[in-house]
């Protein structure tokens, strides 16, 4: 017996799953699908433009999955600025609380990533300068919060085809023995100090900063946490930045930068154009081993990005150098490469928006799975559209 669909609402199967919308969405195509959901592209008929609709799957099946759909929510909720993901409407077909199964993410559909985009051109540098200097925004912002992206990698940065830019994928989770083991691409836009952090399993401390990575809990057991010493020592945003130098160094390239084949490896290739670190860099390490695998590395000196990158002007030349440096202490920040020559052409100063504090009182907390879900559905019927939505959904 065929289920009727609530009051103003329409099912429909994608790929063997009941999707249960309201009547303003149509022509639902199912345009990807990861181990946390899938997104369908949608044709929004009240605002006249196509949106991606998400439904996270079994967000409620554990208090896992519950914490961190209800932190994918909040997050996307904080978010208002045209150059990262934010949220055009949520919703769910259950009107009760103790019926809530499944709900529904709406979000500006783009078209494309820039990791397809590079696959298919080489990028000329006057779309690399737009391109990165909206990422850079879309950082500024997103710091500013006090949330760090922490897999920022050309996947995760959306392009519509007037080449706008907007950065995805907060709040999902990442195992950390997955993404660590070496079969994921992610590795090579790690930055080097989160790489050398991996080698010292140390369960000394938590992340107390005001910073909150997007990447979820991982499995407890096997996630070594930053001691404190380590947090002041390395500034968090600092991760975000490398990432974003690596992008802009593939974009200028055509090819990856430093390809590493496992995680030693991809250390080998970072220091073969930064240099092996100098004493300074080595002291502030917390882990034994990383101090000791650094100092055994044959000494190599810095590399000339300019002989490297010699198709690239200088001043493209000048914003890697200051991105891509060893010590994380000494990169720039987001806001202050916004400010170099590279990027004076596009800057408009007063739309380098910074963002609200993100409230991350709930994402320390360990609560019953019921009163996640709980949390959640007030979320959900709080939500209010974005006031105008055309400038969210581009």
């Amino acid at each position: 017996m065929a289920v009727r669909a609530r009051t103003g609402y329409y099912r429909q199967e994608v790929n063997r799953t009941a999707w249960e919308v309201p009547e303003r969405y149509r022509d639902l195509k199912q345009v990807g699908t990861g181990a946390y959901g899938t997104v369908c592209s949608a044709w929004d008929r009240r605002m006249g433009t196509q949106v991606a609709i998400k439904k996270l799957h079994r967000p409620f099946q554990s208090k896992l999955f519950a914490k961190r759909a209800y932190r994918e929510l909040r997050l996307l909720k904080h978010m208002k600025h045209e150059n990262v993901i934010g949220l055009l409407d949520v919703f769910t077909a259950e009107i009760a609380l103790d019926r809530l199964r499944d709900f529904y993410l709406v979000m500006p559909f783009m078209g494309t990533d820039l990791g397809k985009l590079m696959k298919m051109e080489r990028l000329s540098e006057d779309r690399v300068q737009f391109l990165v200097y909206q990422m850079l925004r879309g950082l500024k912002y997103i710091h500013s919060a006090g949330i760090i992206h922490r897999d920022l990698k050309p996947g995760n940065l959306a392009i519509n085809p007037d080449c706008e830019l907007k950065i995805l994928d907060f709040g999902l989770a990442r195992q950390a023995d997955t993404e660590m083991t070496g079969y994921v691409v992610t590795r090579w836009y790690r930055a080097p100090e989160v790489i050398l952090n991996w080698m010292h399993y140390t369960q000394t401390g938590k992340p107390s900063s005001h910073f909150v990575s997007t990447g979820m809990e991982e499995k407890k057991a096997k996630r070594p946490r930053f001691t404190t010493r380590e947090l002041t020592l390395f500034s968090l945003v600092a991760v975000d930045i490398w990432s974003a130098g690596c992008i802009m160094a593939e974009m200028l390239l055509g090819k990856p930068l430093f390809k590493g084949s496992d995680h030693l490896d991809q250390l080998r290739e970072i220091m073969k154009i930064t240099g092996t670190p100098a004493a300074d860099f080595v002291v502030k390490l917390q882990s034994q081993d990383a101090k000791n695998y650094i100092r055994s590395l044959p000494k190599v000196p810095k590399k000339d990005l300019h002989s490297l990158f010699s198709k690239a002007s200088s001043n493209a030349v000048c914003v890697l150098e200051k991105m891509l440096l060893l010590d994380p202490e000494r990169r720039v920040s987001a806001s202050e490469a916004l400010d170099l020559p590279f990027f004076s052409e596009y800057r408009e100063a007063e739309e380098e928006t910074e963002a609200l504090p993100y409230d991350q009182t709930m994402d320390n907390t360990d609560l019953p799975l019921d009163q996640w879900k709980r949390h959640t559905f007030t979320e959900i019927l709080t939500f209010r559209p974005p006031r105008d939505s055309r400038e969210t959904s581009l």
